[in-house]
């Protein structure tokens, strides 16, 4: 009989889901602590009254760009996904976990307020499962296997509210790998409308964009994507 698996499952507190989306991410208390984020922050936007990548009390709500940066020092990196994509387009073997980014009311004790937030929530594979670990969960959420993520991704995604990072390592970005290769293949052999992905050069420099192998953006890439989604709340 297998048992069962230990999870690391960071709670809610203040707004501090990054931080837990990252440490569960990683699986591990203290991957990164909120001085850590903060100091990331002040990195981003040195010499500013108001940091715009946390909230203004300094709370948390930690913008993209944090993220990124904290993924970046453990040698990882972040593919936004484009969602108009199928997931099974997805190689899950060469990917470390996911951080999904979605819509959330906000609560002053008992009391709705009408304010929309964002919220990351990490999911991973632990034991051959993968489990949502949302720090909002009493408890983690089992998904189940591969094919079982793929049908929650789709499902998750159908919600144009919602966005999803592939967090892989930086090899693994570089060549590409985190993209079924027969998915590649077949773009070559047939005019179907096949899952695939594409990436963009960055907006930095303002390049428009390219027709590459895949149809999926580099998180550092779009680090204002999320942000213009807030915007719009």
């Amino acid at each position: 009989m297998n048992s069962k698996p230990h999870i690391y499952h960071e709670k809610q507190v203040k707004e501090l889901c990054a931080l837990h989306a990252l440490n569960n991410l990683f699986q591990m208390r203290n991957t990164y602590s909120k001085s850590d984020l903060d100091s990331i922050c002040s990195r981003l936007s040195p010499n500013v009254w108001i940091n715009p990548h946390r909230s203004m009390l300094g709370f948390g709500n930690y913008d993209i760009n944090v993220i990124m940066a904290a993924l970046q020092k453990k040698g990882c990196e972040a593919i936004w996904f484009d969602k108009r994509k199928d997931p099974g387009c997805l190689d899950l073997s060469n990917i470390c976990g996911f951080i999904l980014n979605v819509p959330s009311d906000y609560k002053l004790g008992f009391v709705m307020l009408p304010i929309r937030r964002r919220h990351w929530i990490a999911i991973r594979q632990i034991q051959g499962n993968f489990y949502n670990l949302d720090s909002k969960l009493d408890s983690p959420q089992l998904i189940g296997r591969n094919t079982d993520l793929i049908s929650y991704l789709k499902e998750q995604l159908d919600c144009k509210e919602k966005e999803l990072f592939v967090v892989v390592s930086k090899e693994v970005e570089e060549k590409q790998l985190w993209i079924n290769q027969y998915t590649l293949h077949n773009r070559l052999d047939s005019h179907k409308d096949i899952p695939n992905c594409d990436s963009v050069d960055s907006i930095n420099s303002q390049n428009e964009y390219k027709n590459r192998d895949s149809e999926c953006l580099r998180l550092n890439e779009v680090r204002n994507c999320v942000a213009s989604a807030e915007n719009s709340f």
